[in-house]
């Protein structure tokens, strides 16, 4: 791992990053967004800490998701609120951001968003590329909550770039996810359709000065009742972001959820979840190394003219292949 012309473990890294080095911290991370040899050793120090506790964001593009978490990296600055009132010394922010056609890199700015908190060494912001990946997360996200976790960041709020109704996946990533819709966010089937009800654990309302809030707060809660039995009910909160207004209650909000997951025991069981369905995307991944090789091969080509002639069957094909 090369950066300056000489090369740095990870370890060495890791440990520079959990004193406060936001350089070794960055180049890091940049090793994870690459997902070559070094990213699995990163990992591998990453996974024996401990787990920092996650806070996603999702919704509509135009919901105000980057404002809704630049006012609330300052609500988190204070600690969790009553009956908590833990004290937070720093949070860490991934922005997750539309690829760049050309670099592959996000397209958006960290400090663009969230200018008023770029240098507080109390904060760290990253923007994260999507890669293409259509859920809006990138694979090496949950890798990146695990580092930021390891270099001593108790919380991480994730901010998922915004691609429609697709945008669910958040809820595989996070602890306590929130929805961001907007006064007029449209009928209650499409909401549906998207899996919001699903994967919320908090509304949140932006842009609540404008016409319509009491209209789709009671959407909101009419879905609710029909779809959501279980125990924690998704509480709703209204916000003004770009004037600071119901940031604190929304806070409020995120932290009930965390005690209501930790006395409940759904912390871990969620983790436990997480933690399986990464595991399982990184079988996929390490498959797809093997199939295009095999793909490359001389076998595959064979198989090929014996399905044209109708000589072999795909499945029979592929068994033939995975075989060999």
């Amino acid at each position: 791992m090369s950066g300056t012309g000489h090369v740095v473990d990870p370890a060495t890294l890791l440990d520079r990053a959990s004193t406060g080095d936001r350089v070794a911290l960055a180049r890091l991370l940049s090793v994870i967004e690459r997902g070559d040899g070094p990213a699995v050793a990163v990992a591998e120090l990453s996974y024996r800490k401990e787990t920092p506790f996650t806070v996603g964001l999702t919704g509509a593009p135009g919901a105000g998701k980057s404002t809704l978490t630049d006012g609330l990296i300052t609500a988190v600055k204070g600690g969790w609120p009553a009956p908590e009132a833990e004290p937070l010394s720093q949070v860490g922010v991934l922005a997750v951001d539309p690829t760049s056609p050309f670099s592959g890199g996000a397209i958006l700015g960290d400090r663009v968003r969230m200018g008023r908190h770029a240098l507080d060494p109390a904060v760290f912001i990253r923007s994260m590329a999507t890669r293409g990946h259509l859920g809006g997360l990138s694979l090496a996200v949950p890798d990146a909550i695990r580092l930021l976790g390891a270099a001593g960041f108790a919380l991480v709020v994730v901010e998922t770039v915004g691609v429609g109704q697709m945008e669910v996946e958040i809820a595989s990533a996070a602890d306590t996810t929130v929805v961001v819709v907007t006064p007029g966010w449209g009928d209650s089937m499409q909401a549906n359709k998207a899996g919001l009800l699903e994967v919320a654990d908090v509304f949140v309302i932006n842009k609540a000065d404008r016409p319509g809030v009491r209209e789709a707060r009671r959407d909101l809660e009419q879905m609710l009742d029909l779809a959501r039995p279980d125990a924690w009910r998704p509480e709703i909160v209204a916000t003004v972001a770009s004037a600071g207004d119901g940031i604190d209650d929304l806070w409020a909000a995120v932290a009930r959820h965390r005690v209501h997951l930790r006395d409940s025991g759904l912390l871990a069981a969620r983790r436990t979840e997480r933690l399986a369905r990464q595991l399982r995307r990184v079988l996929v991944a390490r498959t797809e190394v093997h199939i295009d090789e095999i793909v490359a091969g001389e076998e595959f080509g064979t198989a090929v003219k014996e399905l044209a002639a109708g000589e072999l069957d795909p499945y029979r094909a592929a068994d033939r292949l995975l075989g060999a």
